[in-house]
């Protein structure tokens, strides 16, 4: 106790006064954001030393009987009523028969408790409902997964009060209500505490009746449900001038329910967010009232809507969204290699050639991985965590992943996924990812300031308690806090330093694995990259301290390196939950291949750019000794990987499993159709060929081919004709200028070109 008070006065008191000094400002939306959620596997890459047992007896997300029910029956039948071509250019919206099922089975109340007549799913059911219908129509899904992600109804669920829960919830689950929830305005995007919508509290009248309320003012922009919503999740700034609540006078930002029919409220005409039919659109209001009960959580919860906001998006973040890109991936792993198998040049199928080899074998990898995470972050959900950082890796992560996925997709397909029409399955996917890329946090800001901004914060073993020291009023408590956290931290630094330096000096050999058969390796491969990253996390802290905040290059890469950890490491959770199915093997080793080789460069990138030249200097010697390895994926497993999605298997069932499959002649049924015919006739074929067999017909005559062998190469071509076949249009259907005039668009563009 001696040596501890002594340590305190000598040593710790100077460093205390010097740190209190540097902090940074935090701003309320900063301080907020960093209260809400909690943390879970972030966590433990954080401290440089995994504990994979804890990951791997983490239980893996499953499916009660009523939710595979509901997926089996109620999804199908809503996929099976939409058409997506129709949806996307002619109605501009879900037809009215799909508005009402969605209503009729609660497809807006999943994620509402069953005792107020919601589903009560699992983040797992609601993420593979989103997931089904995604790749049906991004239309449907985007307007099925807003009410049970950032909305009304999560926020009731963490934050509203009983009575308000009572009215709300049965309405929302039964559809009688349709939210929507108004945070985005012209003025605050990113920047929520630039916000100017206002509520100020004051008298009003209601059914007669004076009460204490709010009158609101705000105008919002990009509201999805918006141009339907019969309620709206409200985000504003509440003052209170007067002190009628007897505090302060600027509470801060506030959520309340506000329902669209009260006079003031302005709903605006439609957006149309990348070509997406889905219901978004700007609104107002004009001085509406609304008492304070109105605020969801009552008036005690005044002031304090930026958390509210921030822990409901902890859980929804890693749910909607990421589910949308893992479809998008596996549809593109299903269509491209399929289509790669189908279409022939050169006179053999273009998934052959090693160009597209690589294409589909990224495709492969990155649907195997985004799946993985999906599953791994649902489990955590479904185990009562709200992991911000996570969330936010998920979301940036996952839809960048598929961007790839749908480029590379595109590329295969070449023209075929460049002609609009009901024949063209990618178009609208392909159009759709930017929107993805933008909602829920713009994947520049989530990268450069939140994975690692908040993350180093957050899931950092010390930090938070050491920052919580600082920020006490009491001084002599805040040094005593600030001593414990501090040496706790130097002392943790200090064994991760050795940690990472044995690691990296031995190429992981001594770094802990569990016995985890052929992937054992890959887990000393990770241990060895979390002691690095760790201590790294440390080093840029330590020598940048506030200054890291605006060193947003240097934050970002830090950023991916923790997300590249968290994705590998849901990789590897993968392969054990699904019973090492030894087939799957070239996708575990293609997505660690892939994922350190960047994990490698981003290391090289933050050495080379840490702006303390000697403390780089010191690190490299414990995290990269002897350079950035190159550990890229070779050619043979890139042709592994491929294969895996140019014929039917089990690993590609697994791939690919729960999406939509097409219906009736649409073209996804058309192109499984003709997959199929491929693969099975491809014996025949191939005799045809060893034989030179030219005039079928001819051999038919002569005993080569039996009649009903020539049928089936006829049936064949024919598969194949209808899936390369691409939408032409009458010239009156595109141009109204064509059916206005009855002439060719290109004779009234001569015409009018030349003053005609």
């Amino acid at each position: 106790m001696a040596l501890e008070s002594l340590r305190r006065s000598l040593l710790t008191r100077p460093i205390y006064g010097w740190a209190r000094s540097v902090l940074p400002g935090m701003s309320q939306t900063e301080q907020e954001a960093l209260e809400a959620g909690d943390v879970w596997w972030d966590a433990d890459l954080f401290t440089g030393n995994p504990d994979w047992r804890k990951l791997l007896e983490t239980p893996p997300a499953v499916l009660s009987a009523e939710e595979r029910a509901f997926l089996d029956g109620p999804v199908r039948e809503l996929c099976d009523m939409l058409d997506d071509w129709r949806i996307q250019w002619e109605w501009r919206d879900l037809p009215p028969e799909a508005w009402d099922f969605i209503k009729q089975h609660k497809f807006f109340g999943m994620i509402i408790p069953k005792e107020y007549g919601g589903l009560g799913f699992s983040a797992y059911a609601h993420s593979e409902v989103v997931r089904t219908l995604s790749t049906r129509s991004i239309t449907a899904a985007v307007t099925v997964m807003v009410p049970n992600s950032l909305g009304p109804g999560e926020l009731l669920m963490q934050f509203g009060t009983d009575a308000q829960r009572d009215y709300w919830l049965p309405r929302l689950a039964r559809g009688d209500e349709v939210p929507c929830f108004g945070l985005t305005s012209p003025e605050a995007g990113s920047d929520a505490a630039s916000m100017v919508d206002t509520g100020v509290v004051c008298r009003g009248t209601v059914d007669g009746e004076e009460v204490l309320g709010l009158r609101l003012n705000w105008h919002k922009r990009y509201i999805t449900l918006g141009p339907v919503a019969t309620v709206l999740g409200l985000a504003f700034k509440m003052h209170d001038p007067d002190r009628l609540l007897g505090g302060e006078a600027d509470l801060g930002i506030t959520v309340a329910l506000i329902p669209t029919n009260l006079p003031g409220v302005e709903i605006g005409r439609r957006h149309l967010p990348s070509g997406q039919p889905f219901q978004n659109g700007p609104n107002w209001g004009h001085d509406v009232f609304v008492p304070l009960d109105h605020i969801i959580g009552g008036p005690e919860q005044a002031g304090k809507g930026w958390k509210m906001l921030m822990s409901a998006l902890a859980a929804g973040r890693g749910i909607s969204l990421p589910s949308l890109s893992a479809a998008g991936a596996a549809f593109c792993a299903h269509t491209t290699g399929a289509y790669a198998r189908v279409r022939q040049q050169f006179g053999i199928p273009v998934g052959k050639f090693e160009g597209i080899q690589e294409r589909l074998a990224r495709i492969a990898g990155h649907a195997y991985m985004l799946d993985a995470a999906r599953r791994l972050t649902c489990a955590g959900l479904d185990q009562g965590h709200k992991p911000s950082v996570i969330s936010a890796i998920m979301k940036s992560n996952a839809t960048e992943r598929m961007r790839v996925c749908v480029d590379d997709a595109m590329d295969v397909h070449a023209g075929k996924a460049v002609i609009d029409g009901p024949q063209n399955y990618l178009g609208n996917l392909y159009r759709a990812v930017p929107v993805g890329i933008t909602v829920e946090g713009a994947n520049i800001l989530t990268r450069s300031l939140i994975v690692f901004g908040q993350g180093a914060i957050r899931s950092h073993p010390y930090l938070l308690d050491e920052m919580n020291a600082l920020g006490m009023e009491d001084s002599r408590a805040g040094l005593a806090a600030f001593d414990k956290a501090f040496w706790a931290h130097a002392g943790h630094a200090i064994a991760t330093w050795f940690r990472a330096l044995g690691r990296a000096w031995t190429g992981a050999a001594v770094s802990p694995a569990p016995d985890a058969g052929a992937v054992s390796d890959h887990y000393k491969r990770l241990g060895r990259y979390a002691a690095a990253f760790a201590i790294m996390a440390d080093v840029a802290l330590l020598t940048l301290g506030g200054a890291l905040k605006r060193k947003e290059m240097l934050s970002g890469r830090l950023g991916d390196i923790l997300s590249e950890l968290y994705l590998l490491s849901a990789v590897l959770k993968r392969w054990e939950d699904e019973g090492r199915q030894q087939d799957d093997l070239p996708l575990v080793d293609y997505c660690m291949a892939l994922g350190c080789t960047a994990i490698e460069r981003l290391m090289a990138d933050v050495l080379a750019n840490l702006p303390n030249r000697f403390a780089a200097a010191v690190l490299k010697v414990a995290v990269q000794p002897f350079g950035a390895a190159r550990l890229g994926p070779d050619d043979d497993l890139v042709r592994d990987c491929a294969e895996l999605l140019l014929a039917p298997s089990a690993t590609r069932d697994r791939l690919v499993a729960g999406i939509y499959q097409g219906r009736g002649d649409d073209a996804l049924a058309r192109l499984n159709h003709a997959f199929e015919r491929v693969v099975s006739l491809e014996p025949l074929v191939h005799r045809i060929h060893k034989e030179k067999i030219d005039d079928l017909e001819e051999a038919v005559r002569r005993g080569q081919l039996m009649p009903s062998e020539l049928d089936q190469i006829r049936s064949l071509e024919e598969a194949v004709a209808a899936v390369v076949e691409v939408d032409d249009f009458a010239p009156e259907e595109l141009s109204p200028l064509a059916r206005d005039r009855g002439e060719h668009p290109a004779e009234v563009s001569r015409r009018t070109a030349f003053g005609g």
